[in-house]
């Protein structure tokens, strides 16, 4: 692909915009006022002087014709290179706007896994024509990896493997990785397979490269490998690779022949797409793909809208239960002084457990089985934090009111803070009992939560401190 080969029109430089007066090394920030102004050699000097991933974060920042524009100035190896760098749906913009032989050499020379993964989220007619450009090799491994079910490790593994035998020796093998090793995505881990690819073991590339030529490599071999299934959960096949330290997780079908590796990038993105949806969960929020920068006002509104409209109906209430003790309210009114505070703190505990458990849990830390100790662990981190602000809430409330009034607002802070921590940290080991997403019971729900019950305590607690 070259700079002249562009099925976009390129604007033309201005007059007055001179080589000498093009900036010789552009910031990361400037390539989109180079493009809006039409600067082609300066955008193609931007363009070298910068590594791929940065590029892609400027393409992915940039809105649909721009992007394009500068996409197309790439030669065709390092236009793959960014656009596999690229979010799936920056990568469905970029094609978007790719015509012809252009469109089918990006996709064509795609890793299986990284294809599979942009149609995973793209519309129907778009993953339509991207198949429709593949060669019959190229379409079935895509086909392949999309009949897997949604998010299992099936869909991110790369189907391009170095499979090695038992019986050969090293100088025979490393022989064998040379001629099938450029038509694969890595070679640093060589599953091992027998006649009917079942897997039975593994070798490192660097135990044939430092190995004696003459030795086999069922010498070499680690005969139990970490595997996962390809229907296994990904976020479950990349968290097991952290765990065990491997850069490559070899992957089987149920009857454990070898269908792919899980690579070390991919288990990354995963990773990282699994905290991402957790991050977006706990703050109230419907999770989205793209980049910040390149998303509209209303585009961001709609994926919070919900989750704030659903919190405001459950806020209704505190206000019920600030009715039910509308009398009590009445006969001691300084009591109203204090709901701020009282609420805030005990929110801020359930909200502090309810992150520490979700991530537990997404580490694999906690399991469900824990459930009883972490509800005896939490309730007394929160009677131990209680206990710490009464004597602050106290003060402030002898101060400001009355002893009696304090007394009250230090009791109750120590019994909101023990019943918050142990419903922000049980309640996400309930919804994974219940196969609910654990993100799901999200910090701002169970502060709402505590909000309302945190009022019940309070109030009691003051007709049975004050008599009233």
């Amino acid at each position: 692909m070259s700079p002249t080969d562009l099925s976009v029109a390129v604007p033309e430089l201005p007059a007055a915009d001179s080589a000498e007066n093009l900036p010789q090394t552009p910031s990361v920030e400037s390539l989109q006022d180079i493009v809006d102004c039409g600067r082609v050699e300066a955008t193609l000097a931007w363009l070298d002087d910068h590594p791929p991933h940065l590029i892609a974060d400027q393409l992915a920042r940039m809105d649909a014709v721009h992007a394009v524009l500068a996409f197309r100035l790439l030669d065709k190896d390092r236009a793959l290179t960014v656009f596999e760098e690229l979010e799936p749906v920056d990568q469905q913009q970029i094609l978007a706007g790719l015509r012809g032989q252009a469109f089918r050499e990006l996709v064509e020379e795609m890793d299986p896994d990284d294809r599979a993964r942009m149609l995973r989220e793209a519309p129907a007619k778009v993953a339509k024509k991207v198949l429709a450009g593949l060669s019959p090799r190229e379409r079935r491994m895509t086909a392949a990896l999309l009949g897997y079910p949604e998010g299992s490790v099936g869909r991110y593994m790369t189907p391009e493997v170095v499979a090695l035998p038992r019986n050969l020796t090293v100088a025979e093998a490393l022989q064998m990785v040379r001629l099938k090793g450029t038509g694969a995505e890595t070679v640093y881990t060589l599953p091992v397979v027998d006649l009917g690819r079942r897997l039975t073991g593994i070798v490192e590339l660097r135990e044939l490269v430092l190995g004696e030529p003459e030795a086999m490599v069922s010498d070499l071999v680690v005969t139990e490998p970490v595997f996962a299934r390809a229907t296994d959960s990904a976020e479950k096949a990349a968290r097991l690779m952290r765990e065990t330290n491997v850069i490559n997780l070899p992957v089987v079908d149920s009857e454990d022949r070898l269908v792919g590796l899980l690579t070390i990038d991919d288990a990354v993105e995963v990773i990282e797409a699994a905290d991402s949806e957790d991050v977006a969960r706990q703050a109230g929020a419907a999770p989205w793909a793209g980049h910040y920068m390149a998303a509209g006002v209303f585009q961001l509104a709609r994926y919070r809208a919900m989750w704030l409209l659903l919190l405001l109906v459950a806020a209704t209430l505190t206000v019920t239960v600030t009715d039910a003790f509308e009398a009590t309210l009445a006969q001691a009114a300084h009591l109203a002084l204090f709901i701020p505070l009282l609420i805030g703190a005990g929110g801020n505990a359930g909200a502090q457990a309810a992150t520490s458990c979700v991530r537990a849990l997404a580490v694999g830390e906690v399991r469900v089985s824990d459930l009883l100790r972490v509800i005896w662990r939490e309730c007394r981190v929160g009677l131990v934090l209680g206990s710490m602000l009464a004597a602050v809430g106290m003060v402030i409330g002898g101060i400001f009111v009355s002893a009696d009034i304090a007394v009250v607002v230090g009791i109750t802070l120590i019994v909101i803070c023990g019943w918050a921590a142990t419903i922000g940290g049980t309640m996400p080991l309930l919804a994974k009992r219940l196969r609910i997403d654990p993100a799901v019971i999200s910090a701002p729900m169970v502060t709402t939560l505590v909000d309302a019950t945190g009022l019940i305590i309070y109030f009691t607690t003051a007709k049975v401190v004050l008599g009233i």
